[in-house]
């Protein structure tokens, strides 16, 4: 039935209609209750249930007819449901069955349930969410479900939200967390909730109709929505009353048929009568007498009868004042006794009881039999009545709505007096909601008790037909979200899910109003024209998401470009994010303006949008005015007076800050309003001002400390310590903000507070008084210690500042932070957050503002914020940073600094013009065998105009141009100059990453070694040729760290001295940290080219630099030879857009990138003729996977999308690329096009991908940041998503260096495809400025030598180069460091920064000092360390001061041989000199290494690292170490490598091939201290550790299981056969036959070990000993062979040994082997491989003591001999002694090859000569 007149309203059968003197009465009898016989319900008896889902059903038989009915829809199928059926059917236990069908499907076979789902409960008010929460947790709890309320008051933490399992909450709470992805909703993260959330269940949809069903519909479009894009599962479940349309809510829940149950009012479990009374009066006083009057006669009809009544009224004041009346009347009439208690059985009981009760009037009334209750009564008052009523004393109750909501206490009768119900926000009298009614006609009828209910409603005659339509459910439900839709779009574009009037009109399809224009078209203006041209509606949803978009886009609330694209603004984030009304958003934003005042910020507060319904009433200027003109009360001057909204509105907030109480009834209700909006729209006025940036930082500040004034109650004017007086309200669970407050008093007295304010000692004063003057003010001494106790706990930071100014525009600030307070849980909570922004004060711009948490943990440890903001010119005179606390009113904390006297660096801008030169054609190399090397027949632009200079001419050469542009051939041009002239000489390449380092090697072994014959050889971590190959090599292809390490020892090695050219690609990185090394390098090989008088040419390539000139003075270059061309000389053009994303989140920012980064595809890469391939970086191997699989989400889920559209494989090559994938993310998203890449996945699944994707066979590759460098896969596109990464040694995101960000840019286009080539740049809101400044003005390149330079000078001086400080200081004036040193002095001397008019002497005597304090902060550590001794010279003439030489120790040589830290080998030391260490010491001793401090450690690593301890054989001891440390993860991940674990993750396995490749050299170096130091112990171990390493073996196995394929089974076979260790296995004659026994897998494998057996080394060792005699030949023969030419002839001494006292002996250890060994180490499980070698060792054993160590090499082939020598001297005292050595030998990679031989020696007299 159809709305509308009289006519067409259908009464049910029965119904009667009677007019009475002043009224109308509609009395409709109950429903006929279903009649079983007709159609018998099948009930489901509860032990029909699985065993488990029993127990949420406890102390029920059977189920409802109504859920008997239903029970297999909700819980035998998972499709979406409505269910309709009147109030009080039991519809609780139908949401419950849902949930119980997920519970179950989340149950393992333990009956545990995962944290793996939520649901979510949406229920219409909030009184009804305790409610049921309560109701779940009963039941559910024996199961382990947790149930959480979300409310406005009920906030949860993301701990909490982890935890729940079932979320019961109010839409508006719902659509605000999928909203803000910083509670885990909105954008799809990993772990956010919308992902998990499985079931949403809405109770009483039928609210569509409401005001707030707008929101419903926003909720349930979003999660329909992002269903389809994630492919993830949500089950809707809709609850509501009887509606006539269900059809229409079906279809908008996209609910099937089989799965839409109607019950009609005949299965209402008791049965109600209605009556409708509609009073014919106008006038309002009659009229109100009128009501009372029909109401006691109504209850008096039923008390007569015997039942309860309750009468629900519409105020607090009018339930007393109704009770009143009534028992009033009963009285006059005489019909007392009807009502009278006296002679219930538990009179007596109560009224003892009541002597308790606070509240006159609930005393007063119970003594006539009547009960008033309401929300603002005392909680024990309420539950009195509530008690009373259902024992019967009280026979009548006067009750507000809440009642019927918030509590289940049924009556018999219940009576609606009137229908006029106040409400604020729409400032007057409204109609009832018919929820309301329904809700309290519910009540009526006690189950159990009554077999019948009744109900009246008594209404003005006017509203009578529109009542009884409502409550008969003839009233179609429709859609309200016309009016609220700009505030919904705008939501959903700020979160990213709508980027286009497409979208939106997409977005329109999964609303409820959609379904409308179906039913309803002629409402919306839709004619069948309309229909038949469109039938999908689309422009009538395009005309309509218009309307709302241009509304937002006038109010600047979203931006709107030429293609109907929608970009969300700052101000439409905020208000989305604090749900603020669109217009409001506009009117502050236009509203605020600098330097306003605190009574103006009030009156815009006041005149927001969310106030305009309140009214100013007559009956309360009174009060107001009294309380604008108490000066305590309200400070603040009230503009516009109290009879304006905004005046009032600034009048109840002051009243409310004071702590005051209002008396007004209607003040009370809209004090409570103006309270529930004010902390929110405060914050929104904040975060306007915070990004609007410009001239408003006085305003942030002013406007934070209003939010946390509303926050604390407080006054900023009053004292700090106020915050002690009132209980915190930081904490979890904050109470909401209610007049009637719970528990009152805080802990400090207030009259103590007001004698500090009174006296005027505020905080800062305070600070710096003695206990004696406190006490003297406060007036007793526990006064002042509880004051000084409290100052202590208030926040206090101190602030220190580092200013760097990095180019003459930029500045970067390192900020300090030293919290200095005592914490206190209850105050703080587990964090405290502050926000932090730097001002001009002159202009008051806020320059940089960003969000800073200081958590618990972290009391004790200084924080550090870094970031750079712009410097202005002209210079303002000062710069202040401000931290504002959060939380505390009025704590705030600030650092100013000046950079009016910065030494600035100049602006050295020079780059060189690209002249436009015909392109020289490749022939004029004029060397054919060149010429053939290239495909192309011209140079480019930047490679001709340099080709003169590169060929033919032999100048330094710094070339800086962007990526791409091809700067490998310029290099190549000067090695074609260096093979035509110099052909002997070397070429040195050295690459800054070894994957640059092995790309170069590729490309050059095919064209330089194949096609020209020149030698190229790689030397890399990876790659150690030995010497003949280096001697051999043209080409040297090396990372900076190993040619560093090599050429260190440049006198002994003839191939460092032959190198002609060195070109050092990448130039630029000198700036990060291995920086130091190149230029250390650089500052050798001049040095080695000015020693040996022999040109070596430098070539350096970068990219485009801004301070070129010192980079080329410092590589030697004048003016020719310097090429540093603009950044815009791209070959092929580039366009970059820069985009911010506001989220203060790492997680969640990203996640909010993810659709803008399917758009941009869609934008940029899309083009007619195809789609161009496209990178995306990121900064994790995590966000590799999630990118991908949103991304997959986006395509598929768009049905105008071609979801395989990147994929441009045919199937069977997919199917072949699947197979030889074995990453299960990269197997899923191959099908769509999408690659992943990063250094966790296995060597195949790279190459697999990126051969994909350089054929184009995939078009869309993620990767994380390695592969901008090392890989060069040019794309069309590139996307840099996020410009931060995870610091596992900060435990914070830090941003990537510039040049990586400019790196990753580089890969933007192709040079033969493209024409133009974009890229996308997303980074975090704040950086966006920065960004934009430094992507087209190149980046100044400082140095971090300073940093580092200790180390750096040890191999100086290991080497010889410096033998005195001024040598010291000599080597430092060679770097680029000294260079940038002189041009921006500020940077690294913090002094230099402070100098105020510097003058060209101060400078430089200030530099001077500068190197001064450096050096020797160096020479001391290094004395420190022991690497260095100084000692006093020889003066070189008479009377001159003798010099101080700096001479190496053997310590030093070893830092500098092995290449580690003098830190490390000091550590080493001062450990092995103690004791004999054990083996797993000694693994402990290596993992703890300062080399390890580099190791990363990710994010949640350390709850990984916990996890794989428990897998691992050896303790950790968390005394020392923690789970997040690198040295931790280090020891495990060597166990792991021994002990063969599995590893937890991918990353693990290049973590753990990291730790390999330092662990060798680490090892080596302590076995020599360990032989300098003696131990004999620690020495057998330390070798030992480095055999296991090899083998991934451990001591506590047998070195058998080394061999392939054998297994304990095998290795117990041959212990059988008496072989228990390799030697006996591979000494056996017959050991082919044995391994044949051994059932090997197969033939290969027999193959496999037999060769690997007989290629074991087998090592023949003996010993000869003799005595030295007299000298024999001449002194000065060169000592180059030990075996050849001896100073002293030895006498062989025959067993068994004996020899006279004090001679020299020398013991000579002959070595062989007796079979052709193999060359390499048989070692799978090790990263590289290896040659062996063998350490001989002469010891004494018994003693622990090392005499002296060798190592040895022996060439690979049999029987050729070496000899190591030992010379000691025989004991003198000891005659007749017999002493032992051994001698042994000891491989450094085979496990179980080691020999020991011992020698018994006697020392006897010699005879007498004969």
């Amino acid at each position: 039935p159809a709305a509308g007149g009289f006519g067409k309203l259908m009464l049910p059968e029965g119904t009667q209609r009677k007019q009475m003197k002043g009224y109308e009465r509609v009395d409709v009898p109950a429903a006929p209750a279903f009649d079983e016989a007709k159609n018998p319900v099948k009930y489901i008896y509860i032990n029909e249930l699985p065993q488990w889902a029993q127990v949420a059903f406890k102390g029920t038989e059977k189920l409802n007819a109504i859920q008997s009915l239903s029970y297999n829809a909700c819980f035998n199928r998972s499709q979406n449901l409505l269910v309709t059926a009147p109030t009080g059917a039991g519809k609780t236990n139908i949401a419950l069955l849902t949930i119980l069908r997920l519970i179950g499907q989340h149950m393992d076979a333990a009956g545990g349930i995962g944290r793996d789902f939520k649901v979510v409960y949406m229920a219409p008010m909030k009184a009804l969410v305790g409610e049921i929460a309560e109701k779940f947790q009963q039941r559910l709890r024996p199961l382990g479900v947790i149930v959480a309320e979300l409310t406005g008051d009920m906030s949860l933490t993301k701990k909490e939200l982890e935890q729940v399992h079932i979320i019961v909450t109010v839409p508006e709470k719902w659509d605000v967390m999928t909203r803000n992805s910083a509670t885990g909703g909105g954008a799809a993260t990993d772990d956010s909730l919308q992902k998990l959330v499985q079931l949403i269940i809405i109770d009483e949809v039928h609210l569509l109709n409401d005001d707030r069903g707008a929101i419903i519909e926003t909720v349930v479009a979003r999660s329909l929505r992002f269903q389809e894009t994630s492919g993830q599962a949500v089950r809707l479940v809709g609850l509501s009353a009887t509606l006539p349309n269900y059809a229409d809510v079906a279809s908008f829940l996209r609910v099937e048929d089989e799965n839409l149950l109607c019950f009609d009012a005949s299965y209402r479990p008791i049965p109600l009568d209605t009556t409708f009374i509609g009073l014919l009066e106008k006038d309002p006083m009659r009229m109100s007498v009128k009501l009372n009057e029909v109401a006691y006669d109504l209850v008096l009809e039923k008390v007569r009868q015997g039942h309860q009544v309750m009468v629900f009224v519409h105020s607090r004041g009018d339930t007393y004042k109704t009770s009143h009346t009534l028992s009033q009347w009963a009285s006059e009439r005489a019909e007392g006794g009807y009502f009278d208690n006296t002679q219930h059985e538990q009179y007596d009981y109560w009224k003892k009881e009541l002597e308790k009760c606070r509240s006159k009037q609930v005393v007063d009334l119970f003594q006539r039999g009547f009960g008033m209750h309401h929300a603002g009564m005392l909680r024990a008052d309420r539950v009195f009545t509530e008690k009373m009523f259902l024992s019967g004393v009280l026979r009548v109750l006067c009750c507000t709505a809440t009642l019927a909501w918030g509590v289940n206490l049924p009556a018999r009768a219940v009576v609606i007096k009137g229908t006029n119900i106040f409400d604020s926000s729409c400032g007057g009298f409204k109609d009832l909601g018919i929820l309301d009614v329904q809700q309290i006609f519910g009540r009526a009828g006690r189950p159990g008790f009554d077999n019948k209910g009744d109900a009246t409603l008594i209404t003005s005659h006017d509203k009578l037909s529109n009542y009884l339509r409502l409550l008969l459910h003839q009233k179609p439900i429709e859609s309200q979200f016309l009016e609220n839709m700009a505030n919904s779009l705008n939501a959903e574009v700020a979160i990213g899910n709508i980027a286009s009037e497409k979208d939106a009109a997409d977005w329109l399809r999964y609303t409820y109003l959609f379904v409308q224009f179906y039913r309803m078209p002629q409402k919306y203006g839709i004619t069948k024209e309309d229909f038949a041209q469109d039938p999908t509606l689309e422009r009538k949803r395009r005309e309509f998401v218009n309307d709302a978009a241009q509304k937002l886009n006038g109010s600047k609330l979203i931006r709107i470009d030429n293609n109907k694209n929608y970009n969300a603004t700052d101000l439409g984030r905020v208000a989305a994010r604090f749900y603020v009304d669109w217009e409001t958003a506009d009117h502050f934003s236009k509203g605020i303006s600098m330097g306003m005042t605190d009574e103006r910020i009030l009156a815009l507060f006041g005149q927001s949008h969310e106030f305009k319904q309140l009214k100013v009433r007559e009956d309360e200027l009174a009060e107001l005015e009294a309380f604008s003109k108490r000066e305590e009360i309200c400070p603040i001057r009230v503009l516009g007076g109290a009879e304006n909204i905004y005046g009032k509105v600034a009048i109840l907030l002051q009243v409310y800050l004071s702590r005051m109480q209002v008396e007004t009834f209607s003040l009370v209700s809209d004090c409570n309003y103006v309270l529930q909006n004010a902390s929110r729209l405060f914050r929104a006025l904040f975060e306007v001002t915070l990004t609007r940036v410009s001239e408003m930082s006085e305003m942030s500040d002013r406007l934070l400390e209003w939010c946390k004034m509303i926050d604390r109650r407080l006054w900023q004017s009053q004292h700090v310590l106020r915050h002690f007086c009132h209980p915190p309200t930081s904490g979890g669970k904050k109470g909401s903000m209610s007049l009637d407050e719970g528990p009152k008093g805080g802990v400090l007295k207030e009259h103590i507070v007001k004698k500090l304010e009174d006296k005027g000692f505020d905080y800062w004063r305070i600070q710096n008084m003695t206990l004696q003057e406190l006490t003297n003010i406060t007036g007793a001494k526990q006064n002042g210690t509880a004051v000084m106790k409290y100052m202590r706990r208030v926040p206090n930071l101190e602030l220190e500042a580092k200013i760097q100014p990095i180019t003459s525009t930029i500045m970067r600030i390192t900020l300090i932070l030293k919290p200095d307070f005592d914490w206190s849980d209850r105050w703080s909570g587990p964090s405290e957050p502050f926000y932090v922004w730097v001002e001009n004060p002159e202009s008051q711009n806020i320059l940089h503002s960003e969000y800073y948490v200081l958590n618990k943990r972290n009391l004790q440890d200084n924080g550090q914020l870094s970031f750079a903001i712009p410097l202005q010119e002209p210079r303002p005179p000062q710069y202040v940073i401000n931290v504002v606390s959060d939380r505390w009113v009025g704590v705030k904390f600030t650092h100013e600094f000046s950079v009016s006297h910065l030494l600035l660096p100049d602006r050295q801008q020079a780059h060189t013009k690209l002249l436009d030169l015909t392109p020289m054609p490749v022939s004029s190399l004029h060397n054919p065998n060149f010429e053939r090397l290239y495909k192309f027949t011209h140079f480019n632009a930047i490679q001709t105009q340099c080709f003169h200079t590169c060929y033919h001419t032999d100048y330094n050469v710094l070339m800086g141009a962007p990526t791409g542009s091809g700067k490998t051939i310029v290099s190549e041009l000067t090695m074609f100059r260096l093979f035509n002239i110099k052909p002997e000489e070397k070429v040195i390449y050295i690459a800054p990453l070894k994957a640059l380092a092995r790309e170069r090697m590729e490309d050059w072994e095919e064209r330089m070694q194949r096609q020209l014959g020149k030698t190229v050889v790689e030397l890399t971590g990876d790659f150690t040729p030995d010497v003949d190959a280096l001697e051999r090599a043209d080409v040297v292809v090396t990372t900076p760290e190993k040619w560093d390490g090599i050429s260190r020892h440049w006198q002994h090695r003839a191939y460092v001295r032959q190198v002609g050219l060195i070109i050092i690609d990448e130039i630029h990185l000198l700036g990060q940290d291995r920086g130091p090394v190149l230029e250390v390098i650089v500052s050798r090989m001049r040095y080695i080219s000015c020693t040996l008088d022999k040109p070596i040419r430098f070539v350096g390539l970068s990219t485009a630099l801004a301070n070129a000139h010192d980079i080329a003075d410092w590589l030697g270059i004048g003016i020719v030879g310097l090429f540093n061309f603009k950044p815009s000389v791209r070959p092929v053009p580039m366009t970059a857009h820069i985009q911010g994303y506001p989220e203060k989140h790492f997680g969640p920012r990203m996640a909010q990138m993810n659709k803008p980064c399917f758009h941009a595809i869609k934008n940029h890469a899309v083009k007619p003729d195809g789609v161009k391939p496209t990178l995306i970086f990121v900064s994790s191997r995590r966000q590799t996977r999630l990118t991908a699989l949103d991304i997959v989400g986006f395509m598929s889920a768009d049905p105008d999308e071609n979801p395989k559209q990147f994929c441009l494989l045919e199937p069977h090559e997919l199917e072949y690329a699947q197979r030889r994938v074995t990453d299960t993310s990269l197997r899923e998203t191959l099908a769509y096009g999408i690659g992943i890449h990063h250094a966790g996945l296995p060597d195949r699944d790279r190459k697999v991908v990126e051969e994909l994707f350089v054929e184009g066979k995939i078009l869309v590759l993620i990767s994380t940041s390695t592969l901008a460098w090392g890989v060069n896969f040019p794309a069309h596109l590139v996307i840099i998503k996020g410009t931060e990464f995870y610091d596992g040694q900060l435990k914070r995101y830090v941003d990537f260096p510039i040049t990586d960000v400019l790196q990753m840019m580089g890969r933007a286009g192709r040079p033969q495809f493209d024409t133009e080539a974009r890229a996308v740049i997303m980074v975090h809101e704040p950086k966006k400025n920065f960004y934009r400044r430094f992507i087209y003005e190149p980046f100044p390149v400082e140095s971090s030598l300073h940093e580092q330079l200790t180390d750096h000078l040890n191999a100086e001086i290991v080497s010889k180069t410096i033998k005195t400080r001024e040598e010291a200081i000599d080597y430092v004036t060679w770097t680029y460091f000294f260079r940038r040193l002189t041009a921006n002095p500020a940077y690294y001397d913090q002094q230099a920064a402070l100098l105020e008019q510097p003058s060209f002497e101060k400078q430089r005597d200030m530099l001077a000092n500068y190197i001064e304090r450096l050096m020797n902060k160096c020479l001391d550590e290094l004395i420190r360390s022991g690497c260095i001794e100084l000692k006093d010279g020889v003066p070189e003439r008479a009377g001159e001061v003798p010099v101080a030489l700096v001479q190496p120790t053997e310590l030093g040589r070893v830092a500098s041989l092995y290449y580690l830290g003098h830190r490390t080998v000091a550590q080493f030391q001062r450990t092995l000199s103690r004791e004999g260490l054990s083996f797993i010491e000694i693994m402990r001793v290596l993992c703890e290494c300062p080399e390890y401090d580099e190791l990363p450690v990710r994010h949640n690593e350390d709850k990984l690292n916990a996890e794989f301890a428990e897998a691992c054989p050896l303790e950790i001891d968390l005394a020392i170490q923690a789970y997040d440390s690198p040295h931790t993860k280090a020891f495990l991940l060597l166990q792991a490598h021994m002990w063969g674990l599995a590893l937890p993750i991918n990353d693990y396995k290049t973590d753990l091939k990291t730790v390999l490749d330092r662990s060798i050299p680490l090892i080596q170096a302590m076995v020599d201290i360990a032989g300098q130091e003696g131990q004999l112990r620690s020495t057998l171990n330390l070798i030992m550790l480095l055999q296991c390493l090899h083998q991934s073996t451990h001591p506590w196995r047998s070195s058998l299981a080394c061999l392939p394929y054998f297994s304990e089974k095998t290795i117990k076979l041959l212990g059988g056969m008496g072989i228990e260790c390799i030697p006996e296995l591979i000494e056996r004659r017959s050991v082919q036959k044995d391994l044949q026994m051994l059932q090997l897998p197969n033939s290969e494998a027999y193959k496999e070990v037999l060769q690997l057996v007989e290629g074991l080394p087998k090592l023949r060792v003996r010993t000869e000993l003799r005595i030295l005699e007299g000298e024999e030949e001449a002194e000065g023969a060169p000592e180059n062979g030990e075996g050849r030419e001896r100073r002293k002839r030895g006498r062989l001494v025959r067993e068994p040994y004996e020899v006279p006292p004090g001679v020299d002996l020398e013991l000579s250890v002959v070595m062989y082997y007796e079979n052709n060994p193999l060359k390499f180490v048989h070692a799978p499980k090790f990263p590289k491989r290896k040659t062996f070698s063998w350490w001989c060792i002469l010891g004494d054993t018994e003693v622990d003591e090392l005499v002296s160590i060798k190592k040895v090499m022996l060439p690979s082939k049999a029987r050729i001999e070496r000899r190591v020598n030992f010379p000691f001297n025989s004991p003198e005292d000891e005659v007749g002694e017999t002493f032992t050595l051994s001698v042994l030998v000891m491989s450094d990679s085979w496990f179980g090859l080691d020999q020991q031989l011992d020698l018994s020696i006697t020392v006897k007299e010699a005879p007498a000569a004969a």
